[in-house]
Order: C-alpha cells, then structure tokens, then sequence
C-alpha cells in the first residue's frame, strides 16, 4: 500500500526535493567563510615567504661570489671574458653570457612575434568558428611539449638543415636554438594576443564596418590598437620565457661564451651556463660553482627589469571600455 502511494508523488515535487538543499545555519556558512579566507591567506603567505626565501639565496651566494679574491665587480660588469673553467687564467666578465642570451632571445622573436600576431588576428577576425576551435587547442599544444625534445629538435633537424642552406653552420649555433625558442614561444603569443583581440567589444567592430571599413581595415586600424595593451603583455612574457628557457640552448646552442652577432656561432647562455655548472664536474665550495648563483641573480634582476617595464607600458597604453 505505501509502495503505491509513493508512486503518486507528483513529479514536480520530486524534482524538487532532489535538487534543494537543505537550509544551512549562517553560523555554519560564516565559519565556512572564515576558513577559506584563512586558507587564502595561508597560500598568499607562503608564495611571499618562498619568493624571499628564493632572492635572499641568491642574493647571500651571490656576495660569497663576490669575496674570492680571483674575483672583482670590475672584471664582472666590464669585460666579455668568461672563462671559469681554464686554469689559471680565469676570468668573470658577464657580457659574453648575456650577449648570448640576447641572441638567442632577439633571434625567437624575430620568429614568434610576428608569426603569432598574424595567427592571433587570423583566429580572432577571419577564421570560422569551427576552424578557430579546431586550430587553437591543435597550437596549444605545442606549448605542451616538453622543452628537452625542441633542443633535440633543433640539433638533428633545424641544424641539418641550416648548414644544407649554408655550409657556415657550426654544429651547435645560435640560429636553431633561437628558432626552436621561437617555435616554443610562438603558441604563447599566439593564445594570449588572440584573447586579447576577443575581448574588444563588439561595438567597435560594428562602427567601424558601418563607416565602411573593410574586415582588414578594422583588424589592423581598429581591433588591434584597441586590444595593444594585452598584445604587449603576450610579447613580454613571451620575451621572459626566451630568456629564461634553458634545455633548448643546453642542447642545440653550445658552450663557449662569446660576444658575437653571428647567428652561424657556437655560444652559450646565461641558463646553458648553470646547467653546466650544476652538472656536478666542480667542487661545490669552489669559484666556478658559486659563480653559477652570481648569473643567476643577475638573470632574475634581468627578468625582474622587464616585467616592471612591461608594466609601465602595458599601462601606457591600457584601453578601457564601457
């Protein structure tokens, strides 16, 4: 008898009772509250400490760099000269690094800067929404692949062909470990410009076409300069990560240390250089190993420049639509 009383319980009723929840008490909902700002918190807290702790290390072995007598500011900061490893007659000079790092970085961008702008524009105001659905997760997952296999890349292939092109080629040059850093960065670029480009209002499209402005018209003179602040920022975290990427020129770039503008060159990184040191062929109380932390500060106060530059521009030229 209850059993086919239960069946003649409307269903509106039923549906109802499955999807509303029981009334909770606001003390319950308030220290729920509490808890997760709590936790918050906590998380925030522990990104500052972890931050402090990471430059005051670098900073505390940079010093101790800096109080061998072989070593000396001047040798430092004003000579091209790394030699660390050769014996007697070794020297600090910073520039052949950071030379080499700028290389590397202006040759990625060259490539990806371009090439993921036209993308982005081509996603955001030509393709078809199914293409651009297909094509965008299709590049992002170039961003995925993991870096050690472009180095890889880079020396068997874009090297081969490199000196198949010009017979001037080392075997390990900057060239194809800048063009592998550019076809890593490039689907950086390409997402975030295209994000950017998308949330342009709409509005500003409508008016340009009802001016009579071709599609090319509002994507170059009118969409583009609108979304130009999150374009800057695609660029300069683009231009953070080229310098900060290390296994692409462990592996594909070389390791002599040198000023130099030919791309044809062997070089070597400020990160191709701490991966050297950090391979465990020096003593861990020597020179040579604590100049591995001085390159590294000086790579974070590089990167730390950047961004706070990036900010300043990105505010420069901030839109702020309604």
């Amino acid at each position: 008898m209850s059993t086919v009383m239960e069946t003649h319980v409307p269903a509106e009723e039923r549906i109802r009772s499955f999807f509303v929840r029981p009334r909770r008490s606001l003390a319950t909902v308030r220290l729920k509250e509490k808890a997760i700002f709590f936790v918050l918190i906590c998380c925030g807290i522990f990104s500052v400490l972890i931050t402090i702790a990471i430059i005051g290390v670098l900073l505390s072995e940079t010093i101790t760099f800096f109080g061998f007598e072989e070593v000396s500011l001047k040798n430092f900061l004003g000579s091209a000269q790394w030699t660390p490893l050769l014996g007697a007659t070794k020297s600090f000079g910073i520039w052949g690094l950071i030379s080499g790092t700028l290389l590397i970085t202006a040759i990625a961008m060259c490539f990806a800067l371009p090439l993921g702008l036209i993308t982005a524009v081509y996603l955001s105001e030509y393709a078809p929404r199914r293409v651009r659905s297909v094509l965008k997760p299709v590049l992002e997952v170039l961003a995925g692949i993991p870096t050690v296999v472009y180095g890889f890349f880079a020396l068997t292939t874009i090297t081969p062909i490199l000196q198949w092109l010009h017979g001037g080629f080392n075997v390990y040059n900057a060239m194809s470990a800048g063009i592998a850093v550019g076809i890593l960065c490039f689907p950086t670029v390409c997402s975030l410009a295209e994000d950017a480009l998308q949330a342009v209002p709409s509005s500003l499209r409508d008016a340009a076409y009802g001016l009579g402005g071709t599609r090319f018209d509002t994507s170059v003179k009118v969409i583009v300069p609108a979304a130009l602040s999150g374009i800057i920022s695609a660029f300069l975290l683009a231009i953070a990560r080229a310098i900060g990427e290390t296994m692409i020129v462990a592996l594909a770039a070389g390791s002599r240390p040198q000023m130099t503008l030919d791309p044809r060159d062997e070089i070597q990184t400020m990160t191709g250089f701490m991966v050297q040191m950090a391979g465990g062929d020096v003593s861990n109380f020597g020179t040579e190993y604590y100049s591995m932390y001085a390159v590294a500060f000086t790579l974070f106060v590089m990167t730390l420049s950047l961004t706070l530059i990036g900010n300043v521009i990105r505010k420069r030229f901030r839109e702020t639509y309604e």
